[in-house]
């Protein structure tokens, strides 16, 4: 079951049941957009609106967070790349969420940043408050899984010492999330393909078997320290083949569109464009 959040045609933001090309609605959406508790998965169930076609409405990010947590270097190809070691904990930044958008809409690129990098992801959607989760129990605390694209500022980001991630990677825009957000139903987290794509040609492709750190390890990490909240986003870490790495660098273009496609969930896509 794959649940979206829309603007229609008279405005409203409404939540919906995805069906292919169309859309079944689920009435209003409130400040958090989808939730996939329990609850809100029930509610996208028993929708039984007039379907509308996904064309004729405008998808936005289906969760609106209380926070974004992403890991990095969670890949071994990636952290290879970056000429990194191989982290012994997972490495844990974060992500504005003034950075999200929706499928179809502008990544749109700082005047200032000339190193403008490209990192599709496995996102997960937190379904239920969770604190000191063990490897055992922490993916019940998954609500449902979705594409994000952690675009990255590379410039911003390594002009440090530090290397502040947080600076770089939050961007207006720089957090492309959707476009739907799928159950978890079936669904092996161990074996889920990610693959992003610049104008068709694919650029990352791998699958979550090769993560250095879990899903259940990343969430009994963070839920030592942290609690976890419904709607909450944890991207999970981008393979190798990012554009800072190669030969020669490859960054994101005006006029390009990107894709990340995550099995079970579908395709995000996103048109790139370089602020005036």
């Amino acid at each position: 079951m794959h649940a979206v959040r829309y603007r229609n045609a008279d405005g409203e933001i409404r939540l919906g049941r995805l069906e292919g090309d169309l859309i079944v609605d689920a009435g209003g959406a409130g400040q958090q957009g989808f939730v996939p508790s329990v609850e809100g998965w029930a509610v996208i169930a028993a929708a039984t609106g007039t379907p509308t076609p996904v064309a004729a409405v405008q998808l936005l990010h289906p969760v609106v967070p209380s926070k974004i947590i992403a890991i990095g270097l969670n890949y071994r190809d990636h952290a290879k790349e970056s000429d990194l070691d191989i982290p012994a904990v997972p490495v844990v930044f974060s992500k504005f969420s003034t950075s999200l958008i929706g499928h179809g809409e502008s990544i749109v690129i700082p005047r200032e940043e000339t190193r403008p990098d490209f990192e599709g992801e496995l996102a997960v959607i937190i379904g239920k408050r969770t604190h000191r989760a063990t490897l055992d129990n922490a993916l019940a605390a998954i609500g449902g899984i979705t594409c994000v694209h952690d675009v990255s500022g590379r410039r911003a980001q390594l002009e440090t010492p530090l290397r502040q991630f947080d600076y770089g990677k939050s961007f207006d825009t720089f957090c492309p999330l959707g476009p739907s957000v799928a159950s978890t139903d079936g669904v092996d987290f161990a074996d889920i393909d990610v693959e992003l794509a610049i104008d068709g040609e694919v650029m990352q492709s791998s699958n979550t078997k090769h993560l250095i750190f879990s899903v259940a390890e990343i969430i009994e990490y963070l839920t030592r320290g942290i609690t976890l909240l419904p709607g909450d986003v944890i991207c999970t870490g981008t393979p190798g083949g990012v554009g800072d790495s190669r030969e020669p660098r490859r960054y994101l273009r005006e006029g390009e569109t990107v894709s990340i496609t995550v099995g079970g969930v579908g395709t995000l896509s996103n048109p790139v464009t370089m602020e005036q």
